[in-house]
């Protein structure tokens, strides 16, 4: 596996390839590498010639200090896991590398930006898409892939992709969860012991909310989810049900053909997400 930390020498290396009219398939990390993480590359690499993953902690899409800082960071376990599952190509820039100037960008994502994560996070999203963009300029894959458990990130680089005809294919990948249904993310490992026990009750919660479904309005569900939550020693930031595709929350079944459950959280100072779809497919 080869470590590129300069812009200038990645499109040089992958030029190369581009000539030989290789395929290049792309997966975006902040690194702090997990199974959900090696379930894409896996993909990309069924999927593509070459395989590229970047690891940089974005600083611009963190709106808490403290999180950026204590940010899990293990660059020789991530090259480790790398290098075992055959990517061919890490890029590894420093801040200073990917932002030489201040970043001015500003993106208009309509509501989508502005509901669920983005409420709570003012301008993570314009950090993401700032980053993404810049990443798939620097990179220009025929594949990117995308985890389903950050699902509003998903449908926002969607649309980034469709408003400026960036020419990359975007693959969502499902939720790769621990044994007991938690799903993975780099920010478990900051969970006490005591609060990685209570941690899965939150995909136990979605599992009973989609057999529910079948029997409660939508807003008795989400007051069946606000009393429930409760029984535990969450803080719940938010517990919506929104359209799949278009992310609009719904006020009736009808409303989706494939409504999608998505739930905040705080479990002491660590924050966690999760969705669910809520009809079988």
């Amino acid at each position: 596996m080869e470590i590129v930390k300069h812009i200038q020498d990645i499109n040089n290396l992958l030029k190369t390839y581009r000539t030989k009219r290789l395929t290049i398939g792309f997966v975006p990390t902040m690194g702090a590498l997990h199974e959900g993480h090696v379930s894409m590359i896996r993909k990309a690499r069924n999927e593509n010639d070459i395989v590229v993953c970047s690891i940089f902690v974005n600083p611009i899409q963190f709106n808490n200090k403290e999180d950026l800082e204590k940010y899990p960071r293990n660059l020789e376990r991530d090259i480790e896991i790398l290098s075992k599952n055959s990517c061919d190509i890490l890029f590894y820039p420093d801040v200073e590398e990917m932002y030489p100037e201040e970043v001015q960008t500003k993106y208009d994502f309509g509501y989508l930006d502005k509901i669920l994560e983005g409420e709570y996070r003012p301008g993570h999203f314009n950090g993401v898409a700032v980053v993404v963009k810049k990443l798939f300029d620097i990179i220009e894959p025929d594949k990117a892939y995308f985890g389903e458990k950050d699902f509003q990130q998903l449908v926002i680089i969607k649309k980034l992709v469709n408003d400026f005809t960036i020419p990359v294919k975007i693959i969502p990948c499902p939720i790769i969860r621990e044994n007991d249904g938690l799903a993975m993310s780099s920010r478990n490992m900051r969970l006490t012991p005591d609060e990685r026990k209570i941690a899965p009750a939150i995909y136990q919660l979605l599992m009973r909310s989609k057999g529910k479904a079948k029997t409660l309005s939508v807003e008795h569900l989400k007051k069946w989810i606000a009393d429930e939550i409760k029984k535990f020693p969450f803080i719940l930031e938010y517990f919506e049900i929104a359209d799949s595709v278009t992310l609009k929350p719904i006020i009736k079944w009808e409303e989706s053909e494939n409504p999608i459950a998505l739930i905040a959280v705080y479990l002491g100072k660590i924050r966690l997400i999760d969705n669910m779809f809520l009809k079988d497919e």
